[in-house]
This record gives structure tokens, C-alpha cells and sequence, in this order.
């Protein structure tokens, strides 16, 4: 795992959708990290994917989620084909066990501090 700074995705305009993937995964890579890659790059050319968020704890639980401006981006994911065999793999050799969770957004909004937030925040 990075230890590199990332940023949150941004708030959207509701609504969209968020789909969260918690797991546990199994001993050792097997391909995992380039298979993730290149879901990573593959889901950017889904209509309606907005961006995409993940971590993983220190005791292996891994959380990504993934934003879609509706359900037809998520069913187009879904049954992408390569994203399909990558599925398959994964429940025969990447994970322990996982959960999927579809909601609508219905409310949003973010921060983001400003060099000029910083600057004002230190003469206050």
C-alpha cells in the first residue's frame, strides 16, 4: 500500500450513486495489484463513473468506493466482461470474503483548505 498523500473525490451534485466494496483478502498477490490497475483504468470509461475512493486498515479490511451518476453505469460495470472474469478470479483466489452495497446520494458537500485558508487561519 502507498503511503503517497491522496485526496478525496469531490462532492457531486446529487443525486448519484455510491457503491461500497469492504473485503478481506487472501495471503500473497496473485496478480491482484495489476488486476486492480487495470479495473481502475477500465472503469474510468464507464458513461457516468465520477471517481473512486479506497483504503485498507491495518488488520486487511480494504474499502473502496466507487460513484456513479446512475444505476446504468453501475449495470454497465457490472457486466463489463473483463471486469466479470476479474470477479471470478477474485472469489477463487483474492478473497476471504466481501460485501457490495449500492445507495443513492442524496445530500453531499466537501472542504478543501486553501493555501489562503492557511494563511488567514496562522494570523487569527
Amino acid at each position: 500500500m502507498s503511503e503517497q498523500r491522496v485526496a478525496p473525490v469531490s462532492a457531486f451534485q446529487p443525486p448519484y450513486y455510491a457503491v461500497v466494496f469492504t473485503s478481506l483478502r487472501t495471503e500473497g498477490d496473485a496478480g491482484y495489484g495489476e488486476t486492480a490497475e487495470r479495473m481502475g483504468e477500465l472503469v474510468k470509461d464507464v458513461p457516468g463513473f465520477l471517481g473512486e475512493d479506497s483504503a485498507r486498515t491495518p488488520g486487511g479490511l480494504a474499502i473502496t468506493v466507487a460513484y456513479f451518476r446512475d444505476l446504468d453505469g453501475i449495470e454497465q460495470w457490472r457486466t463489463h466482461a473483463e471486469h466479470r472474469a476479474a470477479k471470478e478470479y477474485g472469489r477463487a483466489h483474492w478473497y476471504e470474503r466481501y460485501c457490495l452495497h449500492i445507495a443513492k446520494v442524496e445530500h453531499s458537500h466537501g472542504f478543501e483548505r486553501t493555501p489562503q485558508a492557511i494563511l488567514t487561519e496562522r494570523a487569527s
